[in-house]
C-alpha cells in the first residue's frame, strides 16, 4: 500500500474517531452542555450529601479532561497529516511503527520515546 493511501486511511480513521467521540460526549450530556451542568442536574439533589455531589462533580471533570485530551490528540494527528509529518516521532524524528499507528492513529511518538515520556513529566502527546 502506498504512503499516500496509508495517510488517507489514517485520516479516515482519525475523522471517524473524532466524530464518534463527539457523538459520545453529546449523548452523555444530553446535548451540547458542560459536564458540570450535567453533574449539577444529576447529583445536586437535596437528599445528596455534599460528599456525593463533590465526588460526582470530580468524576465529571475527570471524564471531561480525558475526552478533551483525546480530542486534542486526534486534532494534532490530523494537523501532522496536513503538514506531511504524520508518522514521524515528535521527539526523536524517527518513524513511528506502522503497527503502532494502526492501533493508535493519534500516536505522536515512537514506543521508546513514549515510554521515556511516560516515565518523566506528564504531557499531552500519545
Amino acid at each position: 500500500m502506498t504512503h499516500t493511501r496509508l495517510n488517507a486511511d489514517h485520516r479516515q480513521n482519525l475523522l471517524a474517531q473524532r466524530a464518534a467521540l463527539l457523538a459520545q460526549i453529546e449523548a452523555q450530556r444530553g446535548g451540547v452542555r458542560s459536564r458540570a451542568d450535567v453533574a449539577q442536574e444529576h447529583f445536586d439533589r437535596p437528599e445528596d450529601s455534599p460528599a456525593q455531589v463533590a465526588s460526582a462533580r470530580d468524576l465529571e471533570f475527570a471524564i471531561n479532561e480525558h475526552e478533551t485530551a483525546e480530542l486534542d490528540q486526534i486534532d494534532q494527528a490530523l494537523k501532522r497529516l496536513d503538514q506531511g509529518v504524520y508518522g514521524i516521532c515528535v521527539d526523536c524524528g524517527m518513524e513511528v511503527a506502522p503497527a503502532r499507528l494502526q492501533a493508535l492513529p493519534q500516536a505522536a511518538r515512537c514506543m521508546p520515546c513514549q515510554e521515556k515520556a511516560e516515565h518523566s513529566t506528564p504531557t499531552s502527546h500519545v
